[in-house]
Formats: C-alpha cells, structure tokens, sequence
C-alpha cells in the first residue's frame, strides 16, 4: 500500500479518547496522530505503549498546525454533514482532523480542509471521536487493500 496518513483532534477533550484513538491509529497503520489545542491533563489509557511505534504530535492552534502539514498532503475533514464515507476514495497521502467531542469542527476549520467526510449512521450521525477516527482508519484499510 503506498502512501501514508495521519489522524488528530481539535480540541479533544478527554485523555481517554486520545489512547483509544492512538491504540487504533497504531493497529490500523497510521504514520503519526496529533492534537491541536490540547485540553486534558495526561494520556493514561495507553496499555500498549503506542508512544513506542506511532508518534504523538502537539499543535498550539491550527496555524501551527497547517505550517507543519507535509508536502502534497490532503487534510481532510471528518464531520456531520460531509461526503459519505461509504463512497468515499482515500488519498495517497492524506491526514484526517476531527472535532472535539463537545464542539465538533468550527466552519473556519472546515473550511481550509480539502475535503469533508461523514460516517452514516441509523440513528444521528454523531460518534464518540475516538470511535470516528477508528472507523474512518477502518474504511481506508478495507479499501487499500483490495
């Protein structure tokens, strides 16, 4: 499989969701996940000392964060209301950004992504975030490898 992808939050709120969705960005092959605008203390659900295999990244704000994005790298975005992941084709190279668990993505956020992607859903299209990520990480792991 070529390329590469990497996967963070804006403003995630909760230490807990961070270790979920780094053991997942772990398991499912990404190259790095990241926060930006940090808001919990520590990261203490790591059992699999993730730390040792996928680096950890910590943006200010999102200014320092698109000064950092690599070159020819997509940043899309993972919200409500976006294309749906069920049709959707990966990039090569690409990092997903998803909302905090509260607030999700402001529209500015949003708007300087190259693309916008939503996972369906029977009932509301709200995810817990770590969850989000993990099926978004599934789908282009399910789909690179055909």
């Amino acid at each position: 499989m070529r390329g590469y992808f990497g996967i963070g939050v804006y403003h995630i709120k909760t230490e807990c969701n961070l270790g979920t969705l780094w053991r997942s960005a772990y398991q499912l092959g990404a190259a790095f996940i990241f926060t930006i605008g940090k808001r919990y203390k520590t990261q203490s659900s790591d059992t699999t000392k993730t730390w040792r295999h996928v680096p950890l990244f910590h943006f200010k704000n999102v200014e320092q964060f698109t000064g950092n994005i690599p070159h020819d790298c997509k940043v899309i975005a993972v919200e409500m209301g976006g294309n749906s992941l069920v049709d959707y084709s990966h990039p090569e190279r690409c990092i997903y950004l998803l909302g905090a668990e509260d607030h999700g993505l402001p529209q500015r956020v949003v708007g300087g992504c190259n693309g916008l992607i939503s996972i369906p859903s029977i009932r509301i299209e709200s995810y817990n975030v770590a969850v989000a990520g993990s099926v978004v990480m599934y789908d282009r792991m399910l789909k690179n490898s055909r």
